[in-house]
């Protein structure tokens, strides 16, 4: 036995390096405005070609009940519309223009449905041997339908879900599989929400991110998720997100991030 554990301390040595080593995953964060108007499917299929394996969608529902992806609660900054979507018929949205602010060749986008949002992520993961998958953020959306919506697509297994806490428990009585994501302030949180939640992942704020908190996290089997926007959307912070073992970053940059990594297209 005495003779082995040099052995086994390199192996586990390798592990532990192999893990502080490995680099996050991105998340596009509403699509990429970059190149086309946010949560359209114009940015959907975009973003799509790019080193993504999720797509961040903010989910609410229309005044007859049907699931569309638009991050306001209003249809003003975003669309040609304006005042709270959840006045509105499927049928009134889809009369708008989502391409407000860009150039003419979107005039003809639409706010699209979760449906069609699903369907895209299905057929696109069909011919793709690297998986994409949803991070899905629950703005105004009753568990139930949105479960069903994305179990009829069969992209509900690897979906992360975003919102209160209040929320995702009662998105787990739906799901009991699903995977939760609440957001954690600090260290002082982790025993309740784990308690209560039994979670996939953490969305940590940037801020707060450092390697003892991140260590805390992974020692519970949960993934960290953090949002490099704004001011953090620079190659150091991706460097040091990576370094301090975070497993996904969301960014508006996703092309950024995936050169200051050096992470390969699909």
């Amino acid at each position: 036995m005495m003779r082995l554990l040099p052995f086994l301390f390199l192996a586990f040595g390798a592990i532990f390096q192999n893990t502080a080593n490995a680099q996050p995953f991105i998340s596009a964060h509403r699509g990429s405005s970059l190149v086309a108007p946010e949560n359209t499917m114009a940015t959907f299929r975009a973003v799509l070609t790019m080193p993504v394996s999720y797509i961040e969608i903010d989910v609410r529902t229309t005044r007859d009940g049907q699931l569309i992806i638009l991050h306001d609660g209003k249809l003003d900054r975003t669309t040609t519309g304006s005042g709270p979507v959840e006045n509105l018929t499927l049928a009134e949205v889809k009369q708008l223009s989502a391409g407000k602010g860009f150039d003419e060749k979107f005039k003809d986008e639409r706010i699209p449905t979760l449906k069609e949002v699903c369907q895209l992520i299905r057929d696109w993961n069909a011919g793709h041997a690297a998986k994409v998958n949803l991070y899905v953020d629950c703005k105004a959306v009753a568990p139930k339908p949105l479960v069903a919506a994305l179990a009829e697509f069969d992209v509900l297994t690897d979906a992360v879900f975003y919102g209160s806490d209040d929320y995702l428990a009662a998105l787990k009585q739906v799901a009991p599989k699903a995977k939760l994501m609440p957001s954690l302030k600090n260290a002082d949180e982790l025993s309740t929400k784990i308690e209560k939640l039994h979670p996939y992942a953490f969305d940590v704020r940037w801020p707060s991110l450092t390697h003892e908190l991140v260590r805390q996290i992974h020692g519970n089997g949960i993934q960290v998720f953090s949002d490099a926007l704004g001011f953090f959307e620079n190659a150091e912070q991706y460097k040091k997100a990576a370094q301090l073992g975070v497993d996904v970053i969301q960014t508006d940059f996703v092309m950024k991030v995936a050169q200051a990594l050096k992470i390969s297209p699909p």
